[in-house]
């Protein structure tokens, strides 16, 4: 005599599909910054832009040798949205220390600013001015992501700098806290080349773009893959939730 099993009540199913797809967008992978992509409210344009091999970021920037003045857009989501992103020039090496920063984050009153740093230490930062003018800086913060923009002023000889950027977690009293210490943000550093064909080179490939004419590859990154196989597993223990209902 066959023994009668009592089916999941319907709530069951539907509880277990509703979890799924949670999971399905919860790991989908955040749309990638690009510099096609991007569009700024004070409708500024430059004559170059890279799309930065870390950090989903972008540089935007435009160099005037006449003046040796260096216009800058730096894009990028802060660790947290009550982090911090950083833009800067090293003069004296290719790391952290050295490096002549701009860092943007929200205020005590929750308005973005900009400050300078001169990193001389890798256990804190103080505010203080750099060895390059900074006329102008402003900073925006929307839809996750924060933008930094500026104009430097830099010696008329040169004509590449060593740039670092990073995204840390955290503002304490005013005070950006340190960044992770992943692959991604060890590796966040390059060299820009300001005058003849535009082109930026990084410690990873990455794709530089000036006007309408694009140099180098797009290497889409491990975590993206991995999320995307992510998601197929879930679809796929969806489509069979789905049939344990229709029987």
């Amino acid at each position: 005599m066959a023994v009668l099993r009592p089916s999941p009540p319907p709530f069951f199913f539907f509880f277990l599909i509703l979890t799924l797809t949670s999971l399905v967008l919860r790991s989908s992978p955040v749309h990638s910054l690009n510099c096609s992509s991007e569009k700024f409210t004070n409708n500024k344009l430059y004559s170059n832009c890279t799309d930065l091999p870390t950090l989903n970021s972008t540089l935007h920037w435009t160099f005037t040798p006449q003046n040796s003045t260096l216009d800058v857009a730096f894009i990028a989501p802060p660790a947290t949205p009550n982090g911090w992103i950083a833009w800067a020039i090293n003069p004296t090496g290719t790391g952290m220390i050295g490096c002549q920063s701009l860092i943007a984050f929200k205020n005590s009153k929750g308005s973005m600013t900009v400050k300078t740093y001169n990193i001389s230490s890798y256990s804190s930062i103080e505010e203080g001015k750099v060895s390059f003018e900074v006329p102008e800086s402003s900073a925006e913060f929307s839809g996750g992501v924060m933008k930094i923009f500026a104009m430097v002023k830099l010696p008329k000889t040169i004509t590449e700098v060593n740039h670092v950027w990073q995204v840390g977690s955290s503002v304490k009293d005013g005070v950006p806290q340190k960044h992770g210490f992943s692959p991604e943000n060890m590796k966040a550093m390059g060299k820009l080349q300001l005058e003849g064909k535009s082109n930026a080179t990084s410690t990873a490939a990455g794709n530089t773009t000036a006007g309408n004419t694009t140099a180098g590859s797009t290497t889409a990154s491990p975590s993206t893959g991995a999320s995307s196989g992510t998601t197929g597993i879930y679809a796929i223990l969806i489509f069979f939730a789905c049939l344990l209902i229709s029987s």
